[in-house]
């Protein structure tokens, strides 16, 4: 395959599959954000306006979300201990990453949310040191100018690109996409909401969330899609593919 190209870490291994995977609501079972806005911030009916106007292209992801992480006052630190004690990780998950670990299948997480708070979910969940080995390309945080982040209303999230998504996952995907022929691995992307309408399009096979807002809209604008209820049911999936005794054409079945 040739010196792997800087800004494509994922093919540092050779492999002949990548998973890319939103974070909150796809690796956990509950929206970190939604959580702490749900709790902390304007709460539940505000925030799902905001998810119905993105959905249907009234707003872009970026204002809504800016929107509701602004109503969240608690100092940086208390947001992350409520999550620690409240988050879950979905069921399927550590299988999932301990068989992509040893079957070559790098895994690179593509999430709206917030580096820092990933990282500390993903080391209680995983370890320090499993954590670490995952590829997260996410926003970040930063404190307010005169404030400290572990203050009241004393920190804001600082996006990863100028777009209207605030972190267009598709810019990290299509480089992979764009590779010739023999060089570029079967891609996959598994979400579950409105943050992940930028990757919807992009990868040979999209894992949408029983249940959720990703399935209406790749239904909406016919969008190949495969429904998962858990990481159990995509490890089965991807273990066939990579048997090669299921195309990824075949697996895109929908609702299922």
């Amino acid at each position: 395959m040739g010196s792997t190209p800087p800004a494509l870490p994922a093919l540092k291994t050779n492999p002949k599959f990548i998973f890319f995977t939103d974070f909150d609501g796809t690796i956990t079972q509950q929206d970190s954000n939604d959580f702490i806005t749900d709790n902390l911030g304007f709460g539940r009916e505000e925030r799902k306006k905001g998810n119905v106007d993105v959905l249907f292209g009234r707003r872009h992801f970026r204002d809504a979300f800016q929107e509701m992480l602004d109503s969240i006052k608690a100092p940086f630190q208390e947001c992350i201990d409520v999550l620690l004690k409240n988050i879950t990780l979905d069921e399927g998950f550590k299988e999932f990453y301990v068989w992509a670990r040893e079957n070559n299948v790098p895994i690179v997480i593509l999430s709206g949310g917030m580096e820092p708070i990933i990282r500390a979910l993903l080391e209680n969940y995983l370890g320090k040191e499993e954590a670490e080995t995952l590829q997260i390309v996410s926003n970040n945080v930063a404190a307010r100018p005169g404030k400290s982040i572990n203050e009241a209303g004393g920190w804001t999230i600082i996006y990863h690109d100028d777009s209207g998504f605030g972190h267009d996952k598709s810019l990290e995907i299509r480089p992979y996409a764009a590779l010739p022929e023999g060089e570029r691995p079967v891609l996959f992307y598994a979400g579950d909401g409105v943050s992940d309408l930028s990757a919807a399009k992009e990868t040979d096979l999209l894992f949408a969330k029983a249940g959720r807002d990703l399935v209406s809209y790749c239904e909406r604008e016919n969008v190949p899609f495969k429904t998962f209820d858990s990481f159990v049911d995509i490890l089965a999936t991807v273990k066939a593919i990579a048997a090669g005794k299921l195309s990824v054409t075949a697996a895109a079945t929908g609702r299922s």
